[in-house]
């Protein structure tokens, strides 16, 4: 079988389990007072146990490159695409800033959970996907600051707190396990319990994703906004990740970490700024224009950017 349908195999998977979590909110088995308490559970339960699964005793974990320079990483390539995708918009000459932020944040936060880490499980090592935890620490961060920022104008002060989450104190409770030798002290029972749970985190997680784009679908009002999906595409699906893969080829980071950065060069936009974008002020039908736009064309695009990228950034593969 050839790369590109191994890797279109593995992403077929994931928009289902998004459109099965549509169908479901349709009729109703799916009800909106149960987001919430099932994000709770996923956030701070299914996720960091999926994390504890993928790097407890992972030698990837380990390696003074990946701890300091997968955060780094992180945190520069979503600053990079906010920053080109405002000065972007700017140019348009578009004056409202609602709109504006909302563009440049939905554009420069790529799908960093929900689509790459099934398909980081599904292609490559296990290091990779313990590494990749890692990488989403500095994504995180500059969400929560440089995206609050931008939709408010102003620093996101209280909304730091929003840093210490579920899957952040499972990455610190790994790299404490690990460093004091304790990965293998553990009760087996205890890991399979681990393992199981975690495994939960991203049909769930996709299963609300469905959901939350089917109670934004009317926000459309009947405009698609063809201009505003077709900029967010070129620099989502083109220049950003030639931007990434760049950097993936000429920065001194463990193949883990190159196969993250080609991970994530495919990746379209993420989709929890729709969320962000209502609750900060921001223009949810903008957000959604742009999430479903680069999702869709995403289809076409995350199999080849994968299979050129692995081999612009000279990362070996293991099919």
């Amino acid at each position: 079988m050839s790369e590109s349908m191994i890797v279109l195999g593995a992403v077929l998977p994931v928009f289902a389990l998004i459109a099965v979590g549509l169908l479901l909110r349709r009729v109703a088995w799916l009800t909106p007072e149960a987001d919430q308490s099932m994000l709770r559970v996923n956030i701070n339960l299914l996720f960091p146990c999926l994390i504890i699964d993928a790097a407890l005793g992972n030698p990837a974990f380990s390696q003074w490159r990946n701890l300091l320079l997968a955060p780094l990483a992180g945190f520069a390539t979503v600053a990079a695409g906010m920053l080109l995708a405002r000065w972007a918009w700017g140019r348009r000459g578009a004056k409202n800033r609602r709109v504006a932020s909302t563009f440049a944040v939905t554009t420069g936060i790529y799908n960093y959970s929900y689509v790459p880490i099934p398909l980081s499980l599904l292609l490559f090592p296990a290091g990779t996907t313990a590494v990749l935890f890692l990488f989403n620490v500095g994504v995180e961060f500059a969400m929560w600051t440089l995206g609050v920022m931008l939709f408010t104008g102003a620093a996101p002060g209280r909304d730091w707190r929003k840093l210490l989450n579920g899957p952040l104190v499972g990455i610190l409770l790994v790299l404490l396990l690990n460093g004091l030798g304790w990965q293998h002290s553990l009760p087996a029972p205890v890991i399979t319990g681990i393992r199981w749970l975690g495994q939960c985190a991203i049909p769930i997680s996709l299963l609300i994703i469905g959901a939350v784009v089917a109670d934004h679908w009317h926000e459309f009002g009947g405009n698609w906004g063809w201009r505003t999906i077709g900029g967010a595409a070129l620099l989502r699906l083109l220049l950003l990740p030639l931007l990434f893969l760049l950097l993936a080829r000429w920065l001194p980071a463990s193949n883990d970490l190159k196969r993250v950065l080609v991970l994530q060069a495919a990746m379209p936009s993420a989709m929890f700024p729709i969320v962000m974008s209502r609750h900060y002020g921001g223009d949810p039908p903008t957000a959604l224009r742009v999430v479903l736009g680069t999702s869709l064309l995403g289809l076409l695009t995350i199999p080849l950017w994968i299979h050129f990228g692995l081999r612009l950034a000279a990362v070996p593969v293991r099919w």
